[in-house]
């Protein structure tokens, strides 16, 4: 209701601004003059000059200089006004001048003076009561055109201001101008930028349907934007309309997909897209190249990307630049290959390429993963005397280093030079804190982290929840818990694997394995998939709660989808089988498994099995190994025999212990 009346207090003030005019003709709007200038003075004005007045007779004087002088004089003049500071983001300036274009019937320097107030107060953030007056100018004769609304489209697009751009594009369609291809471009990027691709779909499909086409630099946008939604698939098709109307993709655009793939991991699949380029004639350049070292490096093939390196050297059409080097860098930090890291940087040099920040802050990141703090202090000296200050990525990679290595005191340190130099936390520096306090289980100290880091307007990433969460879920406190994954859902935020497994964890640690379900299946529902991990909490907890069908259920799932279940997860599912007296269904459990895990399973079950007399159940498990050729061991054959004799069970100890020396003897043959 409040918004209402604003809302309708805002019109009217609009309206004493715009009086009433006769109806006009709409005349043929020709190509827009650009607004302006900012910095035009009003120097050598004449005594008497209309330019030289206070702002309210400037502006007033507008009318009657276009009523005496004429539209081009009224222009002028409206343009030396406009270049006030004190009048150039004054609503009346704009309002005066547009109204006396239009009475004059004018209607292209009307539009002009439109063009100048939304760039002026776009600068200002104010562009929403731009758009909204270029809007309601309609409504007092001058009709919205398409070089005005692509002017409110490019200031939304540099000031981030979406909603409005969106408001003023439907607005041409309502008003029946037709948007051009600068104005649908301009949108795509603008909603490219603000992640909504599927009103990038709509916006694609209508270029497509009035025959307009992207150029290859808005191309690369959606590239991006589709590959940060994971949508790879997409780009082909993409790729293909794109083809069919006139503009193929160039190397950046196949660059751009390589490296959406290569930032998800995907390599193979980066390589593929490699073939098909090269395969269009289409010759990759180092910057191709880089972002497919930095995919190698990534997954660990390290060597391999180092192969490719070398022959960008080798090439003699282009060679390796500072960010290559500095992504090959990165790769052997991440290996702890450090000496290979150093020597990189000295070849760097040698081929008259300097170091940046961000080589060396790569390389110092390094070194304090590997403990290395005294040669990471050397290069952050280094860096200064070549005249490159380390900046806040800089130091979060010592204090990452220090609070890796539990020295959580000394990152605070560093951290106090940091902001003796004047730098300031950002997301990164916030989250390093609170993923430590959270590790040595300072929930308190980590929530006031959590806490400043918003206050600080720093939005909190999914790992810092991850990690709040998570020490919340080895404490027991799911309540707590549950209100900061709410939270991070409620933001928008995607929960991780890790995000997943503790609160399922943490529901099966308090014997609540429902509601760890239903956190599973939406795991499941949102594309994340489980790993051995995740499997084995849940497994677990439903074996705790006497819920083996449900348990052996998710066991089989786990082997489907070729999952490893982790030793423990094992034992707990047949162990509790067993306890319950459903030893063959417990047997059956190893069947599915390789020889080495059987064998390991069995140990251990056996062991447990024997340690409670239950010896009948541990025989089966020895018979089926046995049975299988396979060595069981010692300290396991020992324990059983012991057990049986323990609990007067001598028939059975004579049995297994034959079973045994025929084995050993077979053994022996076979060798």
């Amino acid at each position: 209701m409040l918004a209402r009346r604003c809302h309708g207090l805002l019109l009217r003030r609009r309206r004493r601004l715009l009086p009433n005019l006769p109806p006009l003709s709409t005349a043929a709007i020709s190509t827009p003059s650009p607004p302006p200038p900012p910095d035009a003075t009003l120097d050598g004005a004449a005594p008497g000059d209309p330019g030289a007045l206070a702002p309210d007779d400037a502006i007033a004087s507008l009318p009657t200089v276009a009523d005496s002088a004429g539209s081009a004089a009224a222009l002028a003049l409206f343009r030396r006004l406009a270049s006030r500071p004190d009048l150039r983001r004054l609503m009346r300036l704009y309002v005066t001048a547009a109204t006396a274009f239009v009475a004059r019937g004018s209607l292209p320097m009307a539009h002009e003076v439109m063009r100048g107030m939304v760039a002026a107060f776009g600068e200002a953030g104010r562009l929403p009561e731009a758009a909204d007056m270029v809007l309601e100018m309609r409504s007092h004769g001058l009709p919205l055109c398409v070089e005005t609304a692509n002017w409110v489209l490019r200031v939304g697009l540099e000031t981030g201001s979406f909603v409005y751009a969106r408001k003023v594009f439907d607005g041409m369609t309502r008003a029946g101008v037709c948007p051009d291809e600068r104005s649908f471009r301009a949108l795509v990027v603008v909603c490219c930028r603000e992640g909504k691709v599927e009103e990038v779909d709509a916006l694609l499909a209508a270029m497509w349907r009035y025959g307009f086409s992207l150029d290859n630099a808005t191309c690369t946008v959606v590239v991006r934007s589709l590959c940060e939604k994971g949508r790879f698939k997409d780009v082909s098709e993409f790729f293909r309309r794109m083809l069919e109307t006139g503009t193929p993709p160039n190397v950046v655009n196949y660059t751009a997909w390589i490296d959406g793939l290569c930032k998800r991991r995907y390599v193979k699949q980066a390589f593929h897209v490699l073939e098909e380029m090269v395969g269009r004639g289409l010759k990759p350049n180092v910057y191709t190249h880089t972002t497919l070292i930095d995919g190698l490096c990534k997954i660990g093939w390290t060597e391999r990307a180092f192969r490719l390196f070398l022959k960008l050297i080798k090439s003699s059409s282009y060679k390796p630049n500072v960010h290559t080097y500095t992504v090959m860098i990165g790769g052997y930090c991440r290996e702890g290959k450090l000496a290979r890291a150093e020597m990189l940087l000295v070849r760097m040099v040698e081929q008259g390429l300097k170091p940046n920040t961000n080589t060396y802050t790569t390389l110092i990141g390094g070194h304090c993963k590997g403990g290395s703090f005294d040669r990471a202090f050397e290069l952050m000296n280094k860096m200064k005397q070549e005249g490159f200050l380390p900046n806040i990525y800089t130091y979060n990679a010592v204090i990452d280093g220090f609070c890796k290595k539990g020295k959580i005191q000394e990152a605070y340190k560093v951290l106090r030079m940091a902001t003796s130099q004047g730098l300031k936390f950002d997301k990164i520096t916030y989250t390093i804190l609170i993923t430590e306090h959270c590790k040595q289980g300072h929930i308190t100290y980590a929530l006031d982290l959590f806490d400043r880091m918003v206050e600080n307007g720093c939005c909190p990433d999914i790992e810092a929840y991850t990690s709040l969460i998570s020490t919340y879920c080895q404490q027991r406190q799911m309540e707590e818990s549950q209100k900061f994954f709410d939270k991070c859902l409620m933001i928008g935020l995607l929960p991780t694997k890790q995000t997943y497994t503790s609160m399922i964890a943490g529901y099966c640690k308090v014997g609540r394995s429902t509601l760890a379900l239903r956190v599973f299946e939406r795991m499941v529902q949102n594309g994340c998939f489980a790993d051995s991990i995740t499997y084995g909490a849940l497994i677990s907890g439903l074996c705790k709660e006497s819920r083996l069908e449900e348990a052996k259920a998710l066991y089989e799932g786990m082997l489907d989808k070729r999952l490893v279940p982790c030793e423990v997860t094992r034992v707990t599912l047949t162990f509790e089988y067993c306890r319950r007296e459903k030893t063959s269904i417990a047997v059956s459990v190893l069947d599915r498994l390789d020889k080495r895990q059987q064998v390991h399973t069995v140990d251990v079950v056996v062991r447990k099995l024997s340690a409670l007399g239950d010896v009948d159940a541990a025989s089966l498990f020895l018979k089926k190994v046995l049975d299988e050729d396979y060595a069981v061991d010692h300290a396991t054959y020992t324990g059983f025999i012991n057990s049986c004799y323990e609990n007067n069970r001598y028939a059975l100890a004579s049995e297994m212990s034959e079973k045994f020396s025929k084995k050993i003897s077979s053994f022996k043959e076979k060798r």
